[in-house]
């Protein structure tokens, strides 16, 4: 079977596809294509992200649509091409009783490795992963940190040329979310081989990533590599001003979104957030505080990450970033 797999540039080509539970559609007409490579799968719950990774793994039969990894068909292929993917569940899906050899071991033979090779491989990936000590421990007796790294371990044992990884970092201390997202790093760097990895961490992408997909309500509300993603966002200003009376404050914010500005106000008097395109001049916004007799007192970019993208792109307003975060202001206090 692997013999008739092409070589192909394309980790995944996805084309209408329709998954629904009863009446209710989980995906809704999603198309994707995705080159080989370390992809992040963003979305908040229920935007399908698990539904989309369980038919990747052809352990869910899609509605509609077709569904190739690898190039192969997912519906005819599903059994041969597991054998190329290693999943890493956010559950933890440990079988108690067992020690961390016998249970990567078991991984392995799971998936066609002889006893011995298993094994082998076993426990070469246990110090590679820091578990040197515990490999002989029952894995009940696991912190939540081993847990994890003992999870990936048993993905990587047959040496897939894909990882899926649902929420990798779940339940980690800063430290061990810190070591983990170096090893998972590491892995997306390996030549020839792709990692998907799917989270709700938006930082956690950008640290391993080098494209992101991002869902919303069972389609694709966004694809492509991240940098080309924050390159194309439009700039975004946080800015403060005082005034002496309510109405001059009215005529400012009136006359930035009449030249085209998008503002939104923050909960205190005096300080929005402005988003404005690439011909926008700074000397702009004291120009138009001039006139409506207001003083600028505080003009700072804000920062452009997957954070600011995701917002942008769902329409999601609920959690972002209060402009009274503002610090160091690019200018003193301008006389109007």
């Amino acid at each position: 079977f692997f013999n008739k797999i092409n070589s192909v540039s394309h980790l995944f080509e996805i084309d209408s596809l329709v998954h629904r539970y009863g009446s209710i559609f989980a995906l809704n007409e999603v198309s994707l294509s995705v080159d080989q490579g370390s992809i992040g799968l963003v979305g908040q719950n229920g935007a399908g992200k698990s539904t989309l990774i369980k038919i990747l793994l052809g352990l869910l039969k899609h509605t509609n649509g077709t569904v190739k990894v690898f190039g192969s068909d997912i519906s005819q292929h599903s059994v041969g091409l597991r054998g190329r993917i290693g999943y890493m569940p956010e559950r933890e899906g440990i079988i108690p009783g067992l020690n961390g050899i016998e249970y990567v071991g078991l991984s392995g033979e799971l998936n066609g490795m002889s006893r011995k090779i298993a094994l082998r491989r076993a426990h070469e990936l246990l110090s590679q992963l820091g578990l040197d000590e515990a490999r002989y421990r029952r894995l009940e007796n696991y912190s939540a940190g081993m847990i994890q790294r003992i999870k990936l371990a048993a993905t990587l044992v047959h040496d897939p040329d894909l990882i899926l990884l649902d929420e990798p970092t779940s339940g980690l201390d800063p430290d061990g979310r810190a070591a983990m997202l170096a090893l998972l790093k590491s892995l997306a760097q390996r030549p020839g081989k792709s990692l998907l990895f799917s989270t709700h961490l938006l930082g956690d992408i950008e640290h391993v990533c080098n494209h992101a997909i991002i869902m919303e309500k069972g389609k694709i509300a966004a694809s492509g590599a991240l940098d080309l993603m924050l390159e194309s966002q439009l700039n975004t200003f946080l800015i403060r001003w005082k005034n002496k009376n309510s109405s001059s404050n009215d005529v400012y914010l009136a006359a930035l979104k009449q030249s085209g500005a998008e503002v939104s106000l923050s909960e205190e008097f005096g300080q929005a957030r402005v988003v404005v395109t690439d011909a926008w001049s700074k000397q702009q916004f004291f120009k138009l505080a001039k006139e409506a007799h207001v003083t600028l007192i505080g003009l700072e970019p804000e920062e452009i990450d997957l954070r600011t993208v995701y917002q942008r792109v769902v329409g999601y307003k609920k959690n972002l970033p209060p402009v009274i975060s503002l610090k160091k202001p690019e200018v003193s206090e301008v006389n109007s």
